[in-house]
């Protein structure tokens, strides 16, 4: 896995054995040690391409990994969205709204509005827990179902709710609460 990685991020050169760490070409052309973050983002971009047109029905794996790479190590709450088409293959993967150490301000209004503008047959709720906590909290399980009610008017339907920390991510469709 880790070859194919770094084959196909072609700003990317591995470095001879023994040298212990990649190379990155700036915008001048030329080499640098990448940094940790640059290295990150890469793998980040590598699997959100996995992703992005995938049947997430068949590749949970890889969805989760992404997720908790994405949301895993965030100090905040972000809450994202993952549209999906009407063979539940991934549209694109949206971080709507930022928030705060413990909590982040949701509005389902604003969840509907975007499944609308990008076609969405179903979607992917998704949120993080900085505290490392993957168990979803009463608000968690209200907004869901808010949200739920709210992409059902409009023939959406949310097919879960996943809570990532840095070591798990959740499943509330596993737990029953969807």
């Amino acid at each position: 896995m880790q070859h194919d990685l770094f084959s196909s991020l072609d700003s990317f050169l591995s470095v001879p054995a023994g040298s212990g760490g990649l190379l990155i070409r700036d915008v001048a052309g030329q080499y640098r040690p990448a940094e940790a973050d640059e290295v990150l983002l890469a793998a980040q971009r590598l699997l959100g391409a996995q992703v992005r047109g995938s049947d997430v029905m068949s590749s949970p794996a890889v969805v989760r990994e992404f997720l908790k790479l994405r949301l895993g190590q965030l100090p905040h709450e972000v809450f994202a969205v993952v549209h999906l088409d009407s063979q539940n293959r991934v549209i694109d993967y949206v971080e709507m709204f930022r928030g705060t150490v413990s909590q982040t301000s949701v509005y389902p209004r604003e969840v509907v509005r975007d499944a609308l503008l990008r076609n969405t047959c179903a979607l992917l709720l998704v949120h993080n827990h900085p505290s490392g906590a993957a168990e979803p909290s009463r608000a968690d399980e209200a907004l869901t179902q808010t949200i739920k009610a709210a992409a059902a008017l409009v023939d959406v339907r949310v097919l879960d709710h996943f809570i990532v920390t840095d070591a798990n991510v959740r499943s509330m469709a596993e737990m029953g609460l969807i």
